[in-house]
């Protein structure tokens, strides 16, 4: 059983930044690639960012892309994504995933979620 806790979220203003991570545990947490998605209210969910197993490819929507950074702290079961220049459109509730195959490059809809934290970009 996987759980995937995240935090950081929270109020900026327009061109702040935050850092959201997530704590995961209940797999060998190396060897899946991990992800971020968000949804905002009346919206469908939507890609972020991911990246590999092995750290060496990530991924990032067409809307955050040079403003948002994905990593991941093997050794202490951590992804995180870095958030700068933040925009309104920005805000939404944010999720970890986590893939359930093991070894790919990126995360798709059969992964497993947290609980979500709510990132508001307003002035």
């Amino acid at each position: 059983q996987v759980q995937l806790v995240e935090s950081g979220g929270g109020l900026v203003q327009p061109g702040g930044s935050l850092r959201l991570t997530c704590a995961a545990s209940g797999r060998t947490f190396s060897v899946y690639a991990m992800g971020w998605f968000r949804q905002a209210p009346k919206r469908e969910r939507e890609f972020v960012a991911s990246i590999s197993w092995n750290s060496g490819v990530t991924h990032y929507g067409d809307s955050v892309k040079g403003r948002f950074t994905i990593s991941r702290d093997n050794p202490n079961n951590l992804v995180s994504l870095q958030m700068n220049n933040l925009k309104p459109e920005d805000t939404a509730v944010y999720y970890c995933a986590q893939a359930t195959t093991r070894f790919t490059a990126t995360v798709t809809g059969d992964a497993d979620w947290g609980q979500g934290t709510q990132v508001t970009v307003s002035s």
